[in-house]
């Protein structure tokens, strides 16, 4: 007997089909896809990302071949498809935050050459009809490092008391040789400014603004900042630098910004070092104005609140790489979450008092919004958060003005009050890999949320972690491929989810070592290795729409699943040595240089893996390996690549 509801969804159904026939309209039509506008997005060094948007398709079985070849070569290689997106409902209800995907395609061609031009071919195919422009061949350069111009002016600044030579156009603060500017009210009469392609060399010394001074040396009369409006290009970038005679200082005395360039253009600041600032450089505020083509490298940040920080959706293609970030810690030598307080002692190694009680000394290191940026081999120790997309809210429409296209590689996290990075205001190809994360008393990475993803997390460590990912606001599109995570995975719900290749290495917490919460029918789980905690009776919680099951063991979630087919049990005789943290000392600190994650040759995370085009292509023996590290190949450079000398925080 059909209830009430059964019987309307059946009225309904029928009179649907009864107009569609009298419109002549083909049945299929409803699930056919329609093409719509294809984007390149902004290039980055080494990754390539695409958005197709769509219309139809409602049975969600269309799908898109990538291809790709260097411009002038014949052979074409295999990349990753372009993962569906749309429909997806991305909400927390506490900040009114309700987005739906919209309905489309988006994924990246990875592990590219800086500086090449590539062809990429795109295919749209779906078994119920496609209509429109359903292919496309493309051609994309990825960037290079961005270097100052060689023809381009030098100009010399020297520290107060300076007594050596001096190379002219000679300067007695950075603002007199950017603006021209004079002391006091005369410091923003700018009368001879930088021009595109200069250089302006910082000689060795402290620059310590004295702002409460009307006649500042630096010419930053009471505030202490120095505001850098000018506009550089690509190819003509305006380039402050360290001279290369000795340590250049960069002192803010305490004050609140120490550069304000939000509204610059293609900036250089290299081999600098910035400290004593709550925010060492302000890049953007949100719907106000933000700076483009930044580039922050070869530099140091001591005992600041926060680094590099923009907010703003127009602020693109920044390259933040191969420098040190040093916060404000409570104390080196505990693990102290954001939200939690306790009274010292209760374990070794710390000075006596009281931590956390939500103190937030320094906030994140790096913090970006817009596409195109890069976040690279960066050394962070003592910030809440090391690495971060702006939790932005609902993504502008426009492609050149929303977080995508944004890559975070080979940084090097110690101790965060709460997670290593977070993608959490993402929307499309997102991509963190090689990086690695030592103590986070929360999360190691985040997704909070994604906007539809795909974000991808590939080749990733994290250690001394109680929950490997954040998953919160129900992101979508999250692709976590070959991690070796020494944590527990504590769920979250989430859409179009997927795990390959990755170790979740139980630390031995009375909880299970997995939890997948998936909101829609889009997930997949396979060929990963875990570890279980000994005494813990619900290993794996497996969620998926109408359903929810604990299991004890991998064997039987995947007789009831279909899901980890080639999954594996392991123990941490996996690895050539590992010993795990103790969950009972929450607070204990851990060093990368104590720690190993290199796989044991012939152990049972061998071999084990899934092939993944662009990802594992080079993997050595018969399938690739799980984890992060492949047997036998070279481990990836953590943090500055000028930087040998480990811990880089003591």
């Amino acid at each position: 007997m059909l209830n009430r509801i059964e019987r309307s969804a059946i009225r309904s159904a029928a009179l649907a089909a009864l107009t569609w026939a009298i419109l002549a309209v083909p049945a299929q039509a409803q699930s056919g896809t329609a093409a719509g506008r294809f984007t390149v997005e902004h290039p980055t060094l080494e990754n390539l990302g695409f958005e197709w948007a769509i219309t139809g398709d409602t049975n969600r079985n269309a799908s898109v071949s990538v291809d790709f070849r260097r411009a002038g070569e014949a052979a074409w290689r295999k990349a990753l498809p372009l993962v569906r997106v749309g429909g997806e409902r991305i909400f927390r209800d506490v900040e009114n935050l309700s987005y739906i995907v919209p309905d489309g395609f988006a994924g990246s061609i990875l592990g590219l050459a800086p500086g090449t031009e590539y062809e990429a071919r795109f295919a749209l195919t779906d078994p119920d009809g496609a209509s429109g422009q359903t292919t496309h061949i493309v051609k994309a350069k990825t960037r290079v490092e961005p270097q100052p111009y060689a023809a381009g002016r030098t100009l010399h600044v020297y520290p107060p008391g300076w007594k050596g030579e001096r190379k002219l156009p000679a300067f007695d603060s950075l603002l007199q040789a950017y603006y021209g500017a004079g002391l006091g009210d005369w410091s923003v009469v700018w009368e001879r400014r930088a021009q595109p392609g200069d250089t302006i060399l910082m000689h060795a010394g402290i620059y310590r603004n004295e702002r409460l001074n009307y006649v500042d040396p630096m010419v930053t009369p009471f505030d202490g900042t120095m505001w850098l409006t000018l506009k550089g290009t690509a190819e003509k970038p305006i380039t402050i630098k360290a001279a290369g005679d000795g340590d250049v200082v960069i002192d803010g005395a305490g004050n609140h910004r120490l550069f304000d360039v939000q509204a610059s253009t293609h900036h250089i600041f290299d081999g600098i070092t910035f400290r004593d600032t709550d925010v060492a450089i302000f890049a953007g505020m949100k719907e106000v104005g933000g700076a483009v083509g930044l580039t922050v490298k070869n530099c140091r940040f001591e005992n600041i609140g926060f680094g590099v920080w923009t907010e703003y959706a127009g602020s693109s293609d920044f390259y933040i790489a191969d420098n040190v970030f040093l916060g404000r810690p409570q104390t080196r030598n505990l693990l102290v979450g954001w939200n939690r307080q306790f009274r010292q002692p209760d374990e070794a190694g710390g000075a006596a008092g009281v931590y956390g009680s939500h103190e937030m000394r320094s906030y994140y290191a790096i913090k970006v919004y817009g596409p195109g940026h890069v976040i690279a081999h960066n050394a962070i120790a003592f910030f809440h958060d090391g690495i971060g997309i702006s939790t932005y809210g609902t993504p502008p429409t426009d492609p050149d003005r929303r977080a995508s296209s944004i890559d975070i590689y080979g940084n090097d996290i110690h101790l965060s009050g709460d997670d290593f990075v977070e993608t959490d205001g993402g929307v499309h190809n997102i991509r963190v890999y090689k990086n690695r994360g030592v103590n986070a008393p929360h999360s190691g990475y985040s997704a909070q949320p994604v906007f539809g993803g795909p974000v991808y997390f590939i080749r990733n460590l994290s250690y001394n972690v109680p929950n490997a990912f954040k998953i919160n606001a129900n992101p979508a599109g999250i692709f976590m491929w070959h991690n070796t995570l020494i944590g527990e995975q504590s769920g979250g719900a989430a859409s179009n989810m997927h795990y390959r290749n990755n170790l979740f290495i139980g630390r031995g917490a009375a909880q299970g070592v997995m939890r997948w919460m998936n909101v829609t029918g889009a997930y997949s789980s396979d060929y990963n290795g875990y570890r279980p905690n000994p005494g813990a009776t619900e290993q794996y919680r497996w969620q998926a729409p109408g359903s929810t099951t604990n299991f004890s063991t991998l064997a039987a979630l995947s007789a009831a699943t279909g899901q980890e087919r080639h999954g594996v049990e392991l123990d941490i005789d996996t690895f050539e040595k590992m010993t795990l943290p103790d969950p009972a000392k929450r607070h204990q600190v851990h060093h990368a240089m104590d720690l190993t994650f290199r796989l044991k040759p012939g152990s049972k995370g061998v071999d084990a893996g899934d092939r993944i085009p662009t990802v594992n292509d080079g993997f050595s023996g018969a399938a690739p390996d799980l984890g992060a590290l492949e047997v036998g190949q070279p481990e990836p450079h953590y943090g500055p690549r000028w930087l040998n000398a480990q811990p880089f925080y003591r």
